[in-house]
Formats: structure tokens, sequence, C-alpha cells
């Protein structure tokens, strides 16, 4: 049904100010994703005894349909409650995060999740979009207000957040926050000389987690040398996956390499897809995740309010580099990290996480004709 430039109602104003090809572009991912759970997820639900051969399924069309319904309900907001919405969601998830030290769920060994009737919570993921706008709003706050320490207190947040996840601890999490926050830096036009000094403070982050974190040495040691005897198992299949797939795959349904993969569902989803619909389906899912990313980036280069801009480039950072690192990690490019892909992987936390984020980026980057004269938050 068509809507009209005169609709003055809320959902009117939202559908002409809202950018409709990102909202496409992620809606195609959800879509995607439904595909992958059916050629998916039977066959790991079937592996490890589950009461339903679409249990998997049935779960992710109720976190999808959460996850759109959360990203189309943040998007209405203005760039003010925006704010206030990541400032609060902040606050909730730091506290959950600090709870799950204490009273987590223990699996392989880290205290990531909380566990909740017919699901496990992971606070952390919900830090990551929360963080990016509050962080944006700290910088922002500081090149407008010479007096106000933004970037100091940015800094301590960051500190305060990297503290707890090593704790758990979720190395992966804190490499992403921390890099999303560092090209937040960089982009506010700070002096080069604090980004290579923030740039040398995460090397060496790194090594002491090589040095201090048994598994981080033990997934280096295992990309470095694949043959020195590590369990290589997935990255195995994975890689033989992409090359039984050839260019226009075995077709839907006909993949082996999801019989075999303990994670074929979430976090080698991507394999899955090369294996049944080839070299071209992958690149097609490529070009959907650099889309929304340049699409964003380039809107953003007429944006005048800083806060937009450093909160959105944080955003579209962490979306990226998340889709990266999955794609990246199922190709052998990186070490492995156990990240999901973006709205294509099954998962409950990571998906409406992923969806508040993108729905934080649908409100900040709409048309705003007043507020625009208007600068900060408003």
């Amino acid at each position: 049904m068509a809507v009209s430039r005169n609709d003055t109602s809320v959902l009117g104003r939202w559908w002409w100010s809202v950018d409709r090809w990102t909202l496409a572009a992620l809606l195609t991912l959800v879509a995607i994703g439904y595909v992958m759970m059916l050629s998916a997820s039977p066959a790991v639900a079937e592996r490890i005894g589950a009461s339903s051969r679409n249990m998997f399924l049935f779960r992710q069309v109720f976190y999808s349909a959460l996850a759109v319904a959360v990203m189309c309900c943040v998007s209405l907001l203005s760039p003010r409650w925006t704010l206030r919405l990541a400032m609060l969601g902040a606050l909730g998830a730091l506290a959950l995060t600090a709870l799950t030290l204490v009273a987590g769920t223990e699996i392989k060994g880290a205290r990531r999740w909380i566990s909740l009737p017919g699901m496990s919570l992971q606070p952390s993921e919900f830090l990551k979009p929360c963080l990016a706008v509050v962080c944006g709003w700290l910088l922002a706050e500081g090149k407008r207000t010479p007096r106000f320490p933004g970037l100091l207190i940015a800094f301590a947040l960051i500190g305060i957040v990297g503290v707890m996840l090593k704790k758990q601890p979720d190395i992966g999490m804190l490499a992403v926050i921390a890099a999303v926050f560092v090209a937040q830096v960089f982009v506010s036009g700070i002096n080069l000389f604090w980004v290579a000094l923030i740039g040398a403070l995460g090397a060496g982050g790194g090594v002491l987690a090589y040095m201090l974190h048994g598994h981080v040495r033990s997934r280096i040691q295992r990309f470095l040398d694949p043959e020195g005897g590590g369990d290589n198992f997935q990255i195995r299949m994975s890689l033989e996956a992409f090359g039984n797939g050839g260019l226009l795959g075995r077709g839907p349904g006909e993949g082996r390499v999801k019989d075999v993969l303990p994670d074929a569902h979430a976090d080698f989803v991507f394999p899955v897809a090369a294996e049944e619909f080839g070299l071209v389906a992958c690149l097609v899912i490529l070009g959907i995740f650099a889309f929304v990313v340049i699409r964003g980036l380039v809107r953003l280069l007429d944006e005048r309010d800083t806060f937009v801009a450093l909160a959105a480039a944080g955003l579209l950072t962490q979306f990226g580099l998340q889709a990266f690192i999955n794609m990246a990690s199922s190709l052998h490019l990186i070490p492995t990290k156990g990240m999901t892909l973006p709205f294509v992987s099954y998962g409950g936390s990571s998906v409406v996480a992923l969806a508040l984020g993108m729905g934080f980026l649908l409100a900040l980057t709409r048309k705003r004709m007043a507020s625009r004269a208007e600068g900060g938050a408003a």
C-alpha cells in the first residue's frame, strides 16, 4: 500500500524519512537467515538429540521477528530519545554483565550468559550498540564543550567494560568494542599522536591476552601453524565446504558440512551457504554487508551533527567488523572467533542486539530538516 508524502502520521513521517534502502538490505539479510536455518538447523538439531528437528528454526523465526520489531520501533526515535535509550541500555547491560561474573552460566570455561526461561541472555551483546551511541555523544560533547571531559569519561567507561569482559573472559568481544571506540576517536578528529598511542595500547593488550589466556594463545597458534597438531577440524571442514560448493553450489539441502560441523547453524553458517549455494551466493551476502556499511558512511559525509556522525560511524564499524570477523575466520584468514554473522546466523541475544544497533542507525540517519539546524542530540 502506497504511503502519501502528505501523510503526517508517525508512520507516514517515518516512511519518508528513514533510509529505505538500508532497511531493505537488513530485511534481506533476515530473509537469508531464514533460508539458512531451513537448510542447516535440522541436521544440527538431530545431531545433538533435540526434541524436534525444527527447534532452532522455530526459535529463529521468533528471534528474527522480535529483532525486526525492535529495529523498526527504535528507528522511530529522534536522536535525543535514541541517546536516552542507549544510556539506559548501557547501564542495564553493564549491570547484567557484572552479574554474570557472580551468577552467570558457565559454558566452555566462560561466564557470559544469564539463564532465563527458554533462553540464555548474553548482556555484553547489548553493550556494543549502546556503548557506540554513548561514546559518540561523549566525544561530540567533548568537542562542543571544551571543559567537558568527554574523551576521559569515554576512556574510563571502556576501561570498566574491558575489566569485566576480561574476567568473563570474552577477549573477542573486548577487541570489537575497543576497535569501534578507536574508530570513533579517529573520526572525531583527535590528534594522530593519541590515535597512535591508543593503537599501541591495543597492541599491548593483544600481547597480554596472548600471554595470559590459554584459549587465545591456542587459537593464534593453530592459525599460524595449522599442521602443528591442534584441533582444526572446524576450519578444515569449512574450507572443504567452500571447495565443494564451487560457483553455484550443490543445491539447497544437498550440503554435507552441516552434518559434521557443531556450529553449522551459528558461527559457521557461511560455509553452509558456500557449499549449498556457491560462490555467487557468498558474494551476494558479502555485497549486502558492504552496501549497508558503505551507504551509511556515504550518507554521513554531509552530516553536520557531530553526535550523529560519531555514533553512526561506531554502529557501522561494529556491524561491518562483526561480519568480517565471521566470514574471515570461516575462510581461515584470521584466527577463529565465536562471533555470529549478523542476521544470518542463529542467535537470540546477538540477533536482537544487532537489531537494536541497526535501529539506532536508522533513527540517527533519518532525514531531519529542523533538527539539523539545532545541532547536538536534539
